[in-house]
């Protein structure tokens, strides 16, 4: 289990993270989702002990990182944004290094790295040096490394970064693999990556958590589309639902809950904004997916 407490970092006047809470159970694949300099590698770093929190507590299987850190980060996998590798090393060899590093006891690591080796499909390039070896083949170095001690917790930043589109899907059948036994949390920019993998999302913005939601309670749900020289807090008064402000000025959605009952909300919506005499230019029901989602976060109109 992964858990994040009120989780902060500040650097001066800069809020890196703010205030970040959330937890992750065994078995769940969480996509971390936001534009660049949202705040997703620091989270990801503070969960990892690689930095330590101004404020907030990060915990893994039971430990607060912060009170004993190593032993944290022995029940964590963590693939880093840069990749975690010493270039002018073999695979190999690094693999073994990595093995020892990790305290798999000597008898176990030729087994451990034949594992991984084959996991991530290293077989061809073993013998090779790392720093010869292309993008692609770098990042499979990398996740070999992240997995390598069967850890309970995987910490992922762009895991698929510089893979080719059948690498990418071996990956996610990777990743779908050791979530059988494994918490894990993957930071992507790539929305089809999530939708693919994951059984939840957090959007991050400028350091803040702004959504935490279940992909099938999202891909249920809908929106209303409404063109009204309203407020938002008019409307959301009316008609007792979270409204987002829209790209215009006078758009707005109204969120509902479930595709299936939108025209049927449309319906009871239109009588009750005409009694409370709101005016109403365009009322319109629109399907609410990960991308119109992210689309509002990173503009600024998703109400958190």
């Amino acid at each position: 289990m992964l858990k994040a407490v009120g989780l902060s970092r500040h650097y001066g006047s800069v809020k890196a993270a703010d205030n970040v809470s959330f937890s992750v159970d065994a078995g769940e694949i969480v996509g971390l989702l936001g534009h660049n300099g949202a705040g997703k590698t620091t989270v990801m770093k503070l969960l990892t002990g690689f930095i330590e929190p101004t404020s907030g507590e990060a915990w893994v299987d039971d430990m607060l990182v912060e009170d004993d850190p190593v032993a944290a980060q022995a029940q964590i996998g963590y693939l880093p944004e840069s990749q975690p590798f010493y270039g002018e090393m073999s695979v190999a060899d690094y693999l073994m290094f990595a093995a020892t590093m990790r305290g798999i006891p000597y008898e176990d690591r030729g087994a451990s790295v034949q594992k991984v080796v084959e996991d991530t499909d290293l077989g061809g390039r073993f013998l090779d040096t790392i720093g010869t070896l292309s993008r692609g083949f770098q990042q499979r170095v990398s996740v070999a490394q992240a997995i390598l001690h069967q850890p309970p917790v995987l910490i992922l930043d762009e895991p698929t970064n510089g893979l080719d589109p059948t690498q990418t899907i071996q990956m996610r059948e990777l990743i779908q693999r050791l979530a059988e036994t494994s918490t894990v949390i993957l930071s992507t920019h790539i929305m089809q990556e999530v939708d693919a993998i994951c059984d939840r999302v957090l959007i991050m913005r400028d350091g803040e958590l702004v959504v935490d939601e279940r992909l099938d309670e999202l891909n249920r749900a809908a929106r209303i589309s409404v063109r009204s020289s309203a407020s938002r807090e008019q409307l959301n008064s009316v008609t007792g639902l979270r409204v987002d402000k829209g790209h215009e000025a006078d758009e707005y959605f109204l969120h509902v809950g479930d595709s299936t009952d939108a025209n049927a909300q449309i319906q009871e919506l239109v009588p009750k904004l005409v009694e409370a005499n709101v005016s109403i230019y365009g009322i319109n029901p629109e399907r609410h997916d990960l991308e119109t989602l992210f689309a509002s976060v990173s503009e600024g109109t998703h109400a958190a």
